[in-house]
């Protein structure tokens, strides 16, 4: 349950990215900057959130590494998605 919650706030703050990034660009390029740049910052959180559950919950890092990996990757490839179609655009 808690890797669905992450994966869903990872995809509300990918909103966020995307608002403010149409807000400033103005048009689909800025959209498509701040998906990209949601990655880098998705990573951080993804990387906090591991090291949470390994010296609070108790996990160890081999337990940890495949919560991490599905929780970076479904937002990072939306925002990839997003960025792709937005370049187009």
């Amino acid at each position: 349950m808690h890797m669905l919650l992450v994966i869903f706030a990872g995809c509300l703050l990918l909103g966020v990215f995307m608002l403010f990034g149409m807000l400033w660009g103005g048009d689909a390029a800025g959209s498509a900057q701040a998906a990209r740049s949601f990655v880098p910052v998705w990573l951080v959180v993804a990387l906090v959130n591991m090291w949470v559950g390994v010296t609070r919950a108790g996990y160890t890092v081999a337990q940890d590494l495949p919560i991490l990996a599905i929780v970076f990757i479904v937002p990072a490839g939306v925002a990839a998605l997003l960025a792709w179609q937005m370049a187009k655009a």
